[in-house]
């Protein structure tokens, strides 16, 4: 294991693992081509992989060939990342990526005149908050690390897991847009609910994070027509209208059956 330690510490040496990785069985002028040094200083390092086990040689006539050998590299994982520190590592890493990758975050903000327990309540259940969400059936047991999915009209449109559940003050879950292919390519965001008692209100905040930079616009567009909504029901009891709430009614008898 100090071998392949030693080994690994190298920039060069790791570059060739990359690029064996990358196409296996390479012969010593293709390796060379890829690295800026000459043909011995390619050798050297290669014989150094050899020895720790992770590089393996065949001969193909008059050519040695290179392959990888992973066996090191999982042995020194199963010792050193074991199943109590995997976790960690993972979040360390995942942090590492989303601090670098370049991503986006959108928040909206309201005020309702209601309470924090009659907002939690607009927000999880299924019959209140399809009445602002255009008729999107939400379900979960709302319990932290549990599963929600919405479905329209009996199709999938978004699911993900509630990270966070703090009532009636906090809701932090991850999103993924299920409508359509362009959205399912966004892959996976994150959408926080803030409710803070203001007086004989609430001020709600929605904060839509860890969205690719230049994400789809229907990811999150609809988040002001939502809100208005929430606000509309709690403070009127009616359905506000919007060209999607609209599109949405047309199948009320459906959706919506016990609204006249």
């Amino acid at each position: 294991m100090d071998d392949v330690f030693r080994a690994l510490a190298d920039p060069t040496r790791r570059s060739l693992l990359d690029e064996l990785f990358k196409e296996d069985g390479q012969s010593l002028r293709a390796l060379q081509e890829r690295l800026p040094m000459t043909r011995f200083g390619v050798m050297k390092h290669l014989k150094l992989l050899e020895e720790a086990g992770l590089v393996v040689t065949r001969r193909q006539g008059r050519e040695k060939l290179h392959f990888l050998n992973v066996i090191p590299i999982r042995l020194i994982h199963d010792r050193w990342v074991s199943k109590f520190t995997e976790p960690w590592a993972a979040a360390l890493s995942d942090l590492k990526h989303r601090l670098e990758d370049k991503t986006m975050q959108k928040i909206f903000e309201i005020y309702i005149k209601t309470t924090p327990e009659r907002l939690w309540q607009a927000i999880t259940d299924t019959e209140m908050r399809r009445k602002y969400t255009f008729g999107a059936v939400v379900t979960s047991d709302w319990t932290p690390g549990s599963r929600y999915e919405g479905t329209g009209h009996g199709v999938p449109i978004l699911e993900g897991e509630n990270l966070e559940v703090d009532p009636p003050r906090r809701l932090v879950q991850s999103f993924r847009a299920l409508w359509g292919e362009d959205v399912k390519s966004e892959g996976t965001s994150r959408v926080t609910w803030e409710i803070q008692p203001v007086g004989d209100s609430c001020r709600l905040t929605v904060t839509h994070d860890q969205l690719r930079e230049g994400a789809n616009n229907q990811l999150y567009g609809g988040w002001p027509m939502v809100l208005s909504g929430i606000k509309t029901l709690l403070e009127t009891g009616e359905i506000l209208t919007t060209p999607g709430s609209l599109r949405w009614m047309q199948g009320i008898n459906e959706q919506l059956p016990e609204i006249q």
